[in-house]
């Protein structure tokens, strides 16, 4: 094989996970006459950035504006004796692989880019590509086994408030984790904030409404992996601090921050959260709980 044309290329690629799905390109008929799908990306430009050259080729593949992370692996392949336009040549693939992620209300993928080397593109379940059932190239499988998600850890403050036998909740939108469930108003610190300035900041976006912090009643932690508002697939660690908090007696309640991940803000009976009735974050409950362990007994 020494005396073939010596190739090199380097490309760069997207792994982009969305619920358990995998975002693929189909290889076109003109590359291999089989259903064959590997990752979205392709070869670098003259000059060109990686990071800008993966983000050019989801969008031609896939149709969709992607967020590429900071870290990538590198993969090499010798490919000695492989036809490249027509001829044999002793080819060296270098692939960047980086973690991708692309909007939670991103419309279906379809290919934009006419001649290239990708005929579909669409979202396949990650164990029908793992078992086969999926026929992927082997970089799909090999950047799948060493693939781990964002690790995203939050520290957030939440207002417990309690106005006689009604507490003020919020319910998640479809942007957010858990969406439908009901939780405290609340969410995370901004670099800096101190988290009884957190709590009065979130109350106002989340709520509409001013308070007064109280006392710390609650820490409570939880460790789930999911997609993010961002769109990211994040191993996320959540930390929360709930505060008793006082509001007026007549503040009505209503959402004032837009495209956030609360849909509604209601005061809700007591009654509805202790019997079930609600979907309702384990926080709630654990900061009742605290709340009630504080209060001094009267019998």
């Amino acid at each position: 094989m020494g005396g073939l044309p010596k190739r090199q290329r380097v490309a760069a690629y997207a792994v982009i996970l969305r619920d358990g799905n995998i975002l693929l390109s189909r290889l076109s008929e003109s590359v291999t006459p089989e259903e064959l799908w590997t990752l979205p990306g392709g070869g670098l430009d003259h000059g060109e950035d990686p990071r800008d050259a993966v983000v050019r080729e989801v969008r031609e593949e896939t149709g969709l504006d992607a967020a590429i992370g900071e870290t990538a692996r590198v993969y090499s392949a010798h490919l000695p004796g492989v036809w490249r336009d027509g001829r044999r040549v002793d080819a060296h693939a270098l692939r960047i692989v980086y973690e991708g992620w692309v909007p939670v209300d991103a419309p279906p993928p379809h290919v934009v880019e006419v001649g290239g080397s990708t005929m579909a593109a669409a979202w396949h379940p990650v164990e029908a590509v793992l078992d086969g059932t999926v026929p992927a190239v082997p970089m799909v499988l090999e950047a799948l086994a060493d693939h781990r998600p964002f690790r995203h850890q939050r520290l957030g403050a939440y207002a417990l408030v309690v106005n006689a036998d009604r507490v003020l909740l919020v319910r998640i939108s479809a942007r957010g984790f858990h969406s439908g469930a009901w939780t405290l108003p609340g969410g995370g610190l901004e670099h800096g904030e101190s988290p009884r300035g957190a709590v009065l900041r979130e109350l106002r976006e989340e709520c509409g409404v001013d308070g007064a912090v109280g006392e710390l009643v609650a820490v409570h932690d939880e460790h789930f992996s999911g997609t993010a508002p961002s769109g990211r697939y994040e191993d996320f660690h959540a930390v929360a601090l709930a505060f008793e908090v006082s509001v007026a007696d007549d503040a009505e309640p209503a959402v004032a921050e837009v495209d956030g991940t609360t849909e509604v803000a209601a005061w809700v009976p007591l009654a509805d959260v202790e019997s079930g009735a609600l979907p309702v974050r384990d926080l709630v409950r654990e900061a009742l709980r605290g709340a009630a362990l504080r209060r001094p007994r009267t019998d």
